[in-house]
């Protein structure tokens, strides 16, 4: 039970980190998205290969956070009453 508390412990604790981050130098969120748009865009063929058009991705990182908490707590509770 107690790797379960400092694991939930550490996942707020590095959510609250990267947030502090974000806040602290307001440019850094910017930046790092555009060069990772940059290094994807290299990493894609060109449109000769795939054709016309872009996909956008929507990564929800708040609620698969959430999620990943609550299914852990979820599952723990249901192996301990087996």
């Amino acid at each position: 039970m107690e790797w379960l508390v400092a694991s939930l412990v550490a996942s707020l604790v590095l959510t609250v980190l990267v947030n502090v981050a974000i806040r602290l130098w307001p440019g850094a969120a910017g930046r790092g998205f555009e060069r990772i748009s940059d290094w994807a865009e290299r990493q894609q063929p060109s449109e000769a290969e795939s054709g016309p058009g872009k996909v956008r991705v929507i990564v929800p990182w708040k609620a698969m956070l959430i999620a990943s908490v609550v299914l852990t707590v979820v599952l723990n509770v249901v192996v301990r009453m087996m």
